[in-house]
């Protein structure tokens, strides 16, 4: 598999981790190439490694399992129960070097010490913090937030944690964690719109750079189809269905195939997907050959009797396949005394989604040279405005279907206390 060269900043992290044993957070703005230093990390450590993330798309999305998947956990808050391992949990937990968490931002406290508890357990070393296991976290707190539970759950949290976030839990009060934060941004090259990202990502938007991006949005968007991110499901399905319904021509539907133990309804594209010809659509997944990356936008140009589908990219037409989205499990080899990381499901799929909307939050790590950013009546957590804004490549690709208010900007004061090392 070729894998982009690092940059001198990455492959300083990358060396981080590989020659040392400290925990490390990799942090930083969007577009600064996390991902990127992830997917090396997973293909040229000399360690024993697992990946990990909090959701199922996540996981999928970087060839790892889901946190509670791995560990075994309940779901909901873990407080002090006990925490049950069979042997071959035990045995998996014993033989990781490094445990790496992704998208760490959505990861609350209470899991993230029921994740120091288990290791402790499983490995035998009640005092040793996550068991001597390394952890190498990656996310940024400025874009994605935990998601509270109950008010039973969010009142557990104001008992016990200074906050829900993963960085309040009480393992690091025992041991030290290394913040890490890229700062060469790879998305935009426009030293002015960085500089406004930056501000929208601190919460600290001047009069003068608000009316700079109110101006900018204030455009009337092209007719082209330009792509639509919104704060709400119902306001991207509205779209989505309006525009496809305007196509001439009839729905043709591409079905899913699901085998093994894939689990729940979380699947990384439509498992019933309805397209046109002419349906503007996204792709969900990097192509091998580099005709198209995860986050294109391209145009149906031709669906042939047997469903293969033809896709206009920038003038060239491609046809795509589907491919498979493998659901991952570690476990134990007593041959070899190794890790192994076991497909035990798959998602078969043309790697596509009707793309005239789609939310902000399902843009996470996408790029966009133009999009129509539209907030709705209120921006739902700390972080979505950055989210959405940070997606483009220049200010001159920004629509808002309303300006910009100063609600519509806010830092979690938990994160501002954290990234700025006043913990």
């Amino acid at each position: 598999m070729s894998l982009p060269d690092l940059s001198a900043e990455q492959k300083r992290v990358f060396d981080l981790i590989e020659s040392t044993k400290k925990h490390v957070f990799v942090t930083g703005r969007a577009g600064t190439g996390k991902s990127t230093l992830l997917n090396h990390l997973s293909w040229n450590t000399e360690k024993q490694l697992v990946i990990s993330a909090p959701t199922g798309v996540a996981a999928l999305n970087v060839g790892g399992q889901t946190i509670h998947s791995l560990f075994r956990l309940p779901i909901g808050v873990i407080a002090d129960s006990d925490i049950e391992q069979n042997g071959d949990v035990r045995k998996m937990l014993n033989t990781i070097d490094t445990l790496v968490i992704d998208e760490v931002s959505m990861v609350n406290a209470d899991l993230m010490d029921a994740i120091d508890r288990s290791l402790r357990k499983a490995r035998h070393k009640p005092t040793v913090p996550f068991g001597g296991v390394q952890v190498v976290l990656f996310g940024d707190p400025y874009q994605l937030a935990p998601v509270p539970g109950d008010s039973d759950e969010r009142a557990y949290f104001t008992d016990h944690y200074r906050s829900m976030w993963f960085f309040d839990a009480k393992v690091w009060s025992e041991v030290s964690l290394t913040v890490v934060e890229l700062t060469e941004i790879h998305r935009q090259h426009d030293d002015d719109f960085k500089f406004m990202l930056n501000a929208v990502r601190h919460g600290q938007v001047t009069k003068e750079i608000a009316d700079a991006l109110n101006g900018a949005g204030a455009r009337t968007p092209p007719s082209d189809g330009t792509i639509t991110l919104a704060t709400r499901n119902d306001a991207v399905n509205r779209i989505n269905a309006e525009a496809l319904k305007r196509l001439p021509g009839k729905v043709r539907t591409a079905n899913a195939e699901v085998s093994g133990d894939f689990g729940g309804r979380n699947y990384p594209a439509e498992e019933a997907l309805e397209l046109k010809v002419g349906a503007q659509v996204m792709f969900l997944r990097n192509d091998s050959e580099q005709r198209w990356v995860n986050g294109s936008v391209g145009v149906v140009s031709k669906i042939s009797k047997a469903g293969s589908i033809w896709v206009e990219i920038d003038g060239e037409v491609h046809e795509v396949d589907p491919v498979s989205w493998e659901k991952h499990r570690y476990s134990y080899s007593a041959d070899d005394k190794k890790l192994t990381k076991n497909v035990i499901g798959e998602f078969t799929q043309f790697p596509l989604r009707l793309a005239w909307a789609v939310t902000i939050h399902k843009s996470q790590g996408k790029t966009y040279d133009q999009a129509i950013v539209d907030l709705g009546q209120r921006v739902f957590s700390a972080g979505q405005t950055y989210v959405a804004l940070s997606r483009l490549t220049s200010l001159e690709g920004l629509y808002l279907t309303r300006p910009l208010r100063p609600a519509d900007i806010s830092v979690d004061p938990a994160v501002k206390r954290f990234m700025s090392r006043g913990q």
